[in-house]
């Protein structure tokens, strides 16, 4: 660091990678030097070579290198097939036709190993981000806006809940939280219900802004403002959908929000009635769009900002025939998804298909193929974006009714970055119908942008302008068409070697084998990749787990195939009818509320949504009876798989019971056993030695070593441990408010910081270990032990004496005794 300090910037040669605008402004950073395109300038200046990245070996041009593999592995695969399970007879047109068919079906699987391989070699490209964890600066004040609809009452009440929760989570006196709202589409203007739905939501927030109130009204000279607002938007009339509902959908929203917080007053920027004190938001830099599910975790929306705001992620701009984009830094960050923890997973289908729940404390980098080797990521509709460079970017780029998929778009041309170490969570459909209902529409909306395949595309103004998207955006457009054909191509490719192929069996087999060739592959290098420090059971344990549950989704994806290939027919269909001939309901959509209280959860219902599956198998079974019955017994298997995929796909979409299990009296016996013996720690050392505090920790062997030192979260421990020992009867009253005391008598001689006790004590001197700090863990831990305390305390005092409890409690101390001495004999008869 030192020596690249000495370093005179203007020694160093021009970066490598060339932008038109900003790079002056980079060279001037440090981390340009460091991390980014000035590496190897610094390299060559400290004559010192690193090891080469996968990025590296990609070089200038990392999309030939990255498709080439997969046009490869696609070929070969085909080839495979069809040199080992041929088809006699068939001409040369027929033969180039099934060479395509079968490169289309096996493309996915080229592409999830190429994907896999590539997370697997490369390193996680994490981005730079500044220190905000003093609070946001006033130059990068921030909005969370949740686009949403108003439907009930009781969603009402809910999305102001979440939106409190959020804020909660992330306190920040420039960080400001707002609904953009829109009345549910409509044959007329107005609804009965309208007023009162808009009325409550808006009650609501004026509520939210009464209970938080803003703590400065203003810091050198900044305006001030409310936390919480409102922004609605009145339905239009819209002559393509004939629907009166809103401007542009999502995509609308938050362009009028754009327009408004650059100066548009409120009629001119689209919305009907905004709630809440609004000066502050004239100076937003950012804007944090979430859905109405999407939980923000905590400090999660500083971290946005502190990336978004660091200079080496600055968009930088270069004007082309159709407009400006960004080149070079970001106009967009997205951020992980993961599964909500709260809400879901509550069905067996949640937990096969969404991504991995929880919650991470230690937030992590994972790699990405897109973000590691282009420096690029992929818009999802959730993140943080810059509203000048946003609106600069997306300016007059897209025509009215045609664009219903504008996230990956707007991240084309904006250029949007992964955030990798920081995730938000939001629901998985519980269901598979509900799991359809969007992916129908995704693939709608991925065709929809067929034009922007073209040299030229058109524009909002009705001319059309040369297409300005980068040949990585180009191919992101060109994949998601591809996959959306894929369950078709690998359908047709079973029924023509049922009826064409020399071997049915053999061809059954090896198209299944490729189908699948990623999972297997995957689930033979967990096998064999155990971590060190893993037990070995551990990791088999692990691995059967994930193993499970990626032989599951692959025979389910092989169950569904017919019907998914149908349902994706039909919404590409659908597309190229309305794009092409009657220009109408492009915009169409249904809120994920509407269509949780619209789709059917029964079995009959799922056969009803699935028919094209069964129906499929039974034709094919028909045919197959009458024209080829050797290929039956090959094809049966997987008939009688499309027969029954409704009833799987039901039965994994059914919520869960919870089943309360009764523990047998061996069971409660050892538990109470283990709480005796659990309690005998604290009794034994939790006493006047180490000033009634807990120690860290006791090693017994080779010989006893007592760990003289505590932190809150053990002394909250200790608290809860009397309180337990109570409730077991290993402790009476007296002795409980005694211990209680003493603990509580040391606290009040601790030393503290602001009020907040430091995270390490010595129990013998009661002096804080160095380094001192406050862990807001600790202290957490600590506030809800002693709240807990409080309320088992209130309890007792309220009770009658148990005379049962304590007798029960002698029992568990004498069960102890005997196993501790029978332990003990066994130890001295083997000696």
């Amino acid at each position: 660091a030192a020596r690249t300090a000495a370093v005179d910037p203007g020694s160093f040669p021009g970066p490598e990678r060339k932008s038109p605008v900003g790079d002056a402004r980079a060279v001037g950073h440090v981390g340009y030097y460091l991390v980014d395109a000035g590496t190897r300038a610094l390299e060559d200046k400290l004559g010192f070579r690193r090891r080469p990245s996968l990025r590296d070996a990609c070089g200038r041009v990392p999309l030939r290198w990255y498709l080439l593999p997969v046009a490869l592995i696609s070929l070969m695969l085909a080839f495979a097939l069809l040199t080992w399970a041929p088809l006699p007879g068939l001409g040369g047109g027929m033969s180039i036709a099934l060479w395509l068919l079968a490169t289309l079906a096996f493309s996915e699987t080229a592409i999830a190993l190429v994907n896999w391989i590539t997370t697997l070699i490369a390193s996680p490209a994490a981005l730079p981000r500044l220190d905000y964890s003093q609070g946001i600066p006033a130059h990068a004040r921030t909005l969370v806006v949740v686009p949403t609809m108003l439907s009930t009452l009781e969603d009402v009440a809910g999305m102001v809940e979440l939106l409190e929760v959020r804020y909660l989570a992330n306190l920040d006196a420039r960080l400001h939280f707002a609904l953009l709202t829109d009345f549910l589409d409509s044959a007329q203007a107005h609804e009965p219900d309208d007023e009162a739905l808009l009325d409550a939501v808006a009650g609501a927030i004026a509520v939210l802004n009464a209970r938080y109130p803003t703590a400065v009204a203003g810091n050198d000279g900044e305006p001030a403002g409310d936390r919480f607002f409102l922004f609605h938007r009145p339905r239009r009339y819209n002559a393509r959908q004939n629907r009166w509902m809103g401007f542009e959908r999502k995509r609308g929203k938050l362009a009028e929000l754009n327009a408004w917080l650059r100066g548009g007053d409120a009629a001119a920027s689209g919305f009907s009635r905004i709630v809440g004190a609004t000066d502050a938001l004239r100076a937003v830099e950012y804007v944090i769009t979430l859905d109405s599910d999407t939980q923000l975790p905590r400090d999660a929306a500083r971290e946005f900002v502190a990336t978004l705001a660091h200079p080496l992620n600055r968009p930088e701009f270069a004007t082309g025939k159709g407009g400006e984009t960004v080149v070079r830094g970001y106009s967009i960050l997205q951020p992980r998804v993961g599964v909500s923890l709260v809400n879901g997973p509550r069905t067996r289908y949640a937990e096969l298909y969404g991504s991995e729940p929880g919650i991470d404390p230690y937030t992590r980098a994972i790699s990405d193929v897109y973000q590691d080797l282009f420096d690029e990521g992929s818009f999802v509709g959730k993140g943080i974006y810059v509203v000048d460079a946003f609106e600069r970017a997306l300016k007059g780029r897209f025509p009215d009714n045609r664009v219903l998929s504008h996230d990956l778009l707007e991240g084309c041309f904006a250029r949007a970055g992964l955030v990798s170490d920081v995730q938000l969570y939001e629901d998985y459909p519980a269901g598979y119908s509900l799991d359809v209902n969007r992916r129908h529409r995704w693939i709608r909306g991925d065709w929809q942008l067929l034009p922007w395949l073209l040299p030229w595309v058109p524009r909002v103004d009705g001319v059309w302008a040369r297409n300005d998207l980068s040949a990585l955006a180009r191919w992101k457009l060109v994949d998601n068409l591809r996959r959306s054909l894929v369950p078709a191509g690998a359908l047709l490719l079973l029924l023509v070697g049922w009826s064409q192929a020399g071997s049915p069996a053999g061809w059954t087999l090896l198209v299944l084998a490729m189908l699948l060739l990623q999972p297997i592959a995957a689930a033979l290098f967990n096998l064999l990749a155990r971590p060190e420090e893993t037990p070995l059971q551990t990791h088999a344990s692990t691995w059967w787990s994930h193993t499970r549950d990626a032989a599951a989704r692959a025979l389910l994806s092989i169950a569904c195939l017919p019907f998914e290939a149908v349902f994706a027919l039909d919404a590409i269909a659908r597309t190229l009818w309305r794009l092409l001939v009657t220009r109408r309901n492009l915009l169409e959509w249904q809120p994920s509320s509407e269509a949780q209280r619209s789709v059917g959860r029964s079995l009959p219902a799922m056969f009803r949504r699935m028919a094209s599956g069964p129906a499929i198998a039974v034709a094919t079974a028909a045919v197959l009876l009458l024209a080829r019955p050797s290929a039956m017994p090959s094809a049966a298997p997987i008939l009688l798989a499309w027969l029954l995929a409704p009833l799987w796909m039901w039965s994994l979409g059914r919520a869960r019971s919870s089943v309360a299990r009764q523990l047998d009296a061996d069971q409660v016996r050892f538990l109470r056993l283990l709480a005796r013996r659990t309690w005998l720690f604290f009794e034994t050392w939790t006493g006047p030695d180490n000033h009634h505090l807990p120690p860290d920790n006791v090693q017994h062997r080779p010989q006893t070593k007592v760990a003289h030192r505590t932190s809150p979260t053990n002394i909250g421990l200790a608290l809860l441990a009397n309180l337990a020992a109570h409730d077991f009867g290993y402790l009476s009253t007296p002795r409980l408010i005694e211990r209680t005391r003493a603990t509580l008598d040391t606290l009040d001689r601790l030393p503290r910081h602001r009020g907040h006790f430091l995270n390490w004590y010595d129990t013998q001197t009661l002096a804080p270990l160095q380094p001192e700090y406050v862990s807001t863990v600790d202290s957490g831990n600590l506030a809800g032990h002693l709240l807990t305390l409080r309320q088992g305390l209130l309890e007792i005092a309220a009770q009658p004496a148990d005379s049962a409890r304590l007798l029960s409690g002698v029992a568990d101390t004498l069960g102890m005794l005997i196993a501790s001495a029978g332990g003990a004999a066994g130890a001295e008869s083997r000696r």
